[in-house]
């Protein structure tokens, strides 16, 4: 049976690579896309997730959410993923937004569902889940599992110390790692080891496919190279997540305590205790390695199942 999964977003060019990945995905049933500010603000992220999703074919609503964290103001990030949020690469229209608020949404698509049968899936910073899961705590009896894409065991991409998604919204994070659901973290550690290189881009685009892989090799030729990982190449984040969803077997994992910085020069780090060192308890799965040519032969499989 596939598995009912709720994602949030802020695209953003891995997180529309996510979307595809997981719309291709028979493992997954998507029900609802929430978005976010996140990188490029709700003017922008809103449209571009519904062209994602318009482009694969998706018939889950798409739903307006935060503009900003629950604190503090909003802050854009437009090097990587451009002022478009999709690296300048055009695409068509999608349909329009569902009426309502994310937090609405997620609460009632949680409402009446069975006991551990929801999956929640972030994908930018955690505003929109945090809204929902800390304004109706019963709710959090319907989740199987919280994923998300944020966070570093070591140093950051924001900052020296923090990832983008969690700097973004702290609070909101640090509500998720203590609400008592299952949260498993794909880091900046994990998805550095998945890097867009010349060669697999070429690999994609030579395959089978219709208008979302063209859309998908173009979007990937236009991240720039991480200067934080020496231009070895571009680490593709948010896919990661959905990739632990659908082909576990990928990664290597282990228990872990972890913690959100929410004061200070450090506000945004997460502090994870992958050995158990400290008296914190453990509260997240930690994604500690990813088979990356499994990972991207993947990608192109069901790539190529989208038109």
């Amino acid at each position: 049976m596939s598995r009912a999964v709720l994602i949030d977003c802020d695209p953003g060019t891995d997180d529309a690579i996510a979307l595809w990945l997981a719309l291709a995905s028979p493992e997954l049933d998507l029900r609802l896309v929430t978005v976010a500010g996140g990188n490029v603000g709700l003017e922008r992220t809103l449209p571009n997730a519904r062209a994602v999703l318009g482009l694969g074919g998706a018939r889950a609503p798409v739903v307006a959410g935060a503009e900003r964290p629950l604190t503090g103001a909003y802050r854009s990030e437009t090097r990587v993923h451009g002022t478009d949020g999709l690296g300048g690469v055009v695409l068509p229209a999608g349909p329009p937004a569902a009426p309502g608020l994310a937090a609405d949404a997620i609460r009632d698509a949680l409402r009446g569902a069975a006991p551990a049968s929801v999956t929640l899936v972030g994908l930018g910073p955690a505003t929109n889940l945090a809204l929902a899961l800390a304004t109706e705590p019963p709710l959090r009896a319907a989740v199987a599992e919280i994923v998300l894409m944020t966070g570093a065991v070591g140093e950051g991409n924001w900052t020296p110390a923090a990832e983008f998604n969690a700097a973004m919204d702290p609070e909101a994070l640090a509500v998720l790692l203590g609400c008592g659901c299952p949260v498993t973290l794909a880091t900046l550690d994990l998805t550095a080891q998945a890097l867009v290189t010349p060669a697999r881009v070429a690999a994609l685009r030579a395959g089978p496919g219709g208008r979302c892989r063209a859309a998908c090799g173009d979007i990937l030729a236009a991240l720039p190279p991480s200067k934080r990982l020496a231009g070895r190449g571009a680490p593709l984040h948010d896919p990661c997540a959905i990739a632990w969803l659908v082909a576990p077997a990928l990664f290597t994992h282990r228990p872990a305590a972890a913690e959100v910085v929410l004061d200070g020069p450090d506000r945004g780090r997460t502090r994870i205790d992958r050995w158990q060192r400290s008296d914190r308890p453990v509260n997240i799965r930690l994604l500690e390695t990813i088979d990356a040519e499994g990972f991207f032969a993947l990608l192109g499989e069901r790539l190529a199942r989208l038109p």
